[in-house]
């Protein structure tokens, strides 16, 4: 792991356990490059990512302020991150497992012809994987991938990380996603694999990953439990 992830993380933890509390300043970057050895190049990437995930603000000459962040105790992503939950947990040293619910080859609908910008003869990945963080159910995945695009995905991968392999073993880039949030009432599917209630809602974020040449790679929908994970957006003016 890169230093400047491993600073990250231990300001991170800092924040967090509220050794650095809310309102107050982040120790200035002179005092974080004695206490790390580090240059100071490596402090502001840690500050850097801090920023990203919308725990901390910097201000040219006001120094970096802890932001009085809600959500800072609950399972929060950031709208920006498309890295994977796989990378994302693993960078939080987190243990997350995944249990594959329907693995196949299709062709696909109209809407999915739409979404990845297939014809109907274009068979797809059709999956559904359940992830599991630190032994609760956490979210269920619904996962289209074109088969001629992500060639010899086998269930191994599933049970990992789809964007591992993409991503290390294909040489596939992601440049960006397209995302929508909405809520929904409870499936069935919900109510089996989230331990859902049937008048639970559920909140939804559809997925379009575009790799380097525009063409999109996939489109999912990631089904999560109202009381289980929130997404986050942070917006400042600069």
């Amino acid at each position: 792991m890169p230093k400047y992830q491993e600073i990250a993380n231990i300001l991170r933890t800092r924040i967090k356990n509220k050794t650095y509390p809310p309102d107050s300043l982040l120790p200035n970057q002179i005092d974080l490059v004695e206490e790390f050895q580090v240059s100071r190049m490596t402090i502001k990437k840690a500050i850097g990512i801090l920023s990203m995930e919308g725990l901390v603000y910097s201000q040219r000459g006001a120094g970096t302020k802890i932001l009085n962040h809600p959500f800072v105790d609950r399972d929060t992503t950031t709208l920006t991150e498309y890295v994977g939950l796989s990378t994302e947990m693993r960078k939080a040293k987190r243990q997350l497992t995944s249990e594959v619910i329907d693995f196949q080859v299709a062709f696909p609908n109209k809407e999915i012809q739409e979404k990845l910008m297939l014809t109907e003869e274009q068979p797809v990945y059709k999956i559904i994987r359940l992830r599991i963080l630190e032994g609760r159910p956490f979210i269920l995945e619904h996962t289209y991938m074109p088969v001629h695009l992500v060639p010899n995905l086998k269930r191994s991968h599933l049970e990992t990380s789809i964007y591992q392999y993409v991503k290390e073993e294909l040489g596939i880039q992601f440049v960006g996603a397209y995302r929508t949030i909405s809520a929904d009432k409870s499936s069935l599917y919900d109510q089996k694999y989230l331990a859902c209630d049937p008048t639970d809602p559920v909140l939804e974020i559809q997925q379009i990953v575009y790799q380097k040449n525009g063409s999109p790679i996939e489109y999912s929908r990631s089904r999560n439990r109202y009381d289980t994970r929130v997404y986050s957006y942070l917006d400042v003016q600069r």
